[in-house]
């Protein structure tokens, strides 16, 4: 986790759950998002806090340092270590919030395909994942480096029969102050290690085994299978 994951509604949606009155600077669009089969190296739209500001940029899922060009670019990074290995160093202060709708499992249930699952909060409000990243500058504009990882941690309760790992989810609360420049880090670590949202928070359900294929886009592929 997580390798897939939604977003459609607006860029706005994401920003009035936050509650943040921070001018908003805004290069994503103001119309829905509507990206149901969102996939790593694609860009996501990622909220960050450049001094009072917030902004909204369309940023590549991934990334590693300029001396790991050896490996693929993580997507994701393990809350447990991210704060203190040397992967992750040059952007672990560049803090981010990856706001979705939702994200999907896959599950091997012995059929000739694994079964995916769609995971979402059971109150239907907007989804806000720590993220880190090499971000966009306001004043410089996108950089060929830019992307981001999402944060994760141990999956508990039932989630964990659907994957072991899952995003590190914050309430808005939470999120505003992980996205708060002034927060320090050891305090941004504690809120990855200990401040997740818990499993109790989402429901999660079988969908089409068609959103395994990243060329499949449309609203179906959030449906359950047994309303299809």
């Amino acid at each position: 986790m997580c390798g897939r994951l939604t977003q459609y509604r607006g860029i706005h949606d994401f920003v009035a759950a936050l509650s943040m009155p921070n001018a908003l600077a805004n290069s994503v669009g103001d119309q829905p998002i509507e990206r149901y089969n969102v996939a790593p190296t694609s860009a996501v739209a990622l909220l960050h806090m450049q001094g009072d500001m917030l902004h909204a940029d369309p940023v590549r899922w991934g990334w590693r340092p300029h001396w790991a060009k050896d490996r693929a670019a993580p997507i994701n990074a393990r809350a447990e270590k991210v704060a203190h290995g040397p992967f992750f160093r040059a952007i672990w202060p560049h803090r981010a919030i990856t706001p979705i709708d939702n994200w999907f499992e896959w599950v091997d249930e012995g059929g000739a395909k694994k079964q995916p699952y769609l995971i979402r909060r059971r109150d239907g409000e907007p989804i806000f994942c720590a993220a880190i990243g090499q971000l966009p500058d306001a004043d410089e504009g996108p950089g060929e480096h830019d992307g981001f990882v999402i944060i994760t941690a141990d999956s508990a309760g039932g989630m964990v029969d659907i994957h072991d790992r899952r995003p590190v989810v914050l309430t808005p609360d939470l999120a505003r102050e992980w996205l708060d420049p002034a927060t320090p880090k050891e305090r941004a670590e504690q809120m990855v290690l200990h401040q997740g949202e818990p499993a109790e928070v989402f429901e999660w359900f079988k969908v089409d085994t068609a959103v395994g294929n990243v060329r499949n886009k449309g609203s179906e592929l959030i449906r359950p299978v047994s309303a299809q």
